[in-house]
């Protein structure tokens, strides 16, 4: 039902921008947000948006780098990520949370199989 893409090979002070789509129903009214797994860690928490785009949540690690958007028209999700960083390097997962305000992975209702982002130095 969420399906995310863009990943892929970039250098240090490179751009990607990550898209998540969903299909088979709406997501319009879910918080939806971005997550990271690198190898040998957990699953953290990168960003988030309200339903409505009107509030934003960020981890202190991509601050002022990362953004996320949201267009309810066509159900996707973005993350904007610019000035990549080696410590990047991830599998992204984009995820549904019904609620507002909880930014760990176990709240999350729904999520997307995940797209593989490397960061090289």
């Amino acid at each position: 039902q969420l399906q995310a893409s863009g990943g892929g090979l970039v250098q240090t002070g490179g751009s990607l921008r990550l898209s998540c789509a969903a299909s088979g129903r709406t997501f319009s009214s879910y918080a939806m947000g971005w997550f990271r797994q690198a190898p040998g860690k957990e699953r953290e928490f990168v960003a988030a948006i309200r339903w409505n785009g009107g509030s934003t949540a960020y981890a202190d690690s991509v601050k002022g780098r990362f953004t996320i958007s949201r267009d309810n028209v066509k159900n996707t999700v973005y993350l904007q990520m610019n000035s990549l960083k080696p410590e990047d390097t991830a599998v992204y997962y984009c995820g549904a949370d019904q609620y507002w305000g909880r930014f760990t992975s176990d709240k999350y209702d729904y999520w997307g199989q995940g797209t593989l982002v490397t960061v090289s130095s």
